[in-house]
């Protein structure tokens, strides 16, 4: 076998790399490195491990398999099979509340899960927003709601939620009124330490993405807890 020792190697023209006709074998324990880019436009199959210390940028992959954290930037599509999630933990945010209107508005960009003490104020229309307007989708948020030792935030039986203010990511905001079990509105308790749990579930159906009559707010209440 014979041995050439260079310590660079550039094409005949002396103007660019070279082409490995034949391609390219490392031997055990050998790396490529350095601080230029790696550009392969066509398909690479490992055999081994492949290590990188910073950040692998990607459009399609057959298989991931990560001990540290994936951020999927446009969504993840699970097509098939199980999806398996051990450890998760649903995230929980404080819903900002505006005292003109009484509206909590609530950004799913930041968590699924809202609270907030009525004591702070009264709701009557809740904002959702930044939710994916994903076709056939049913998007959750839950609400706890909470009156403290005075009680004295809702206090008369057509005080609750009577509308919501949808705002999709990339669409402008438009308003609903929700589909209860009965009546116009949800009933928020009136005694002191109350719970209240407020579950909206957002449908959108696949139509235009900005016509409110393409989703639909379905919201329940689980008791006044105490």
């Amino acid at each position: 076998m014979s041995e050439i020792r260079v310590n660079k190697l550039i094409n005949e023209a002396g103007t660019g790399s070279v082409e490995l006709t034949q391609g390219a074998t490392l031997p055990s324990g050998k790396t490529l490195s350095g601080a230029g880019s790696l550009n392969i436009t066509g398909i690479s199959t490992f055999g081994g491990n492949v290590s990188i210390a910073g950040t692998l940028t990607y459009q399609d992959v057959t298989n991931i398999d990560s001990v540290g954290l994936i951020t999927a930037r446009a969504g993840i599509n699970v097509t098939g099979g199980n999806t398996t999630i051990k450890g998760a933990v649903e995230s929980v945010a404080a819903g900002t509340y505006t005292g003109s209107g009484n509206v909590l508005t609530c950004d799913t960009a930041t968590a699924t899960v809202f609270t907030h003490d009525l004591q702070s104020g009264t709701v009557g229309i809740v904002s959702i927003t930044n939710f994916p307007a994903t076709s056939a989708s049913f998007h959750t948020i839950t609400l706890l709601l909470r009156q403290n030792d005075t009680g004295t935030a809702h206090t008369t039986n057509n005080t609750g939620i009577q509308t919501i203010t949808v705002t999709p990511t990339g669409v402008a905001g438009f308003t609903t009124a929700p589909l209860v079990g009965s009546g116009t509105t949800v009933i928020l308790g009136a005694t002191a330490n109350d719970e209240n749990f407020v579950t909206l579930g957002i449908n959108y159906n696949g139509g235009t993405n900005t016509d409110a009559s393409s989703y639909k707010v379905f919201v329940t209440k689980n008791g006044d807890f105490r």
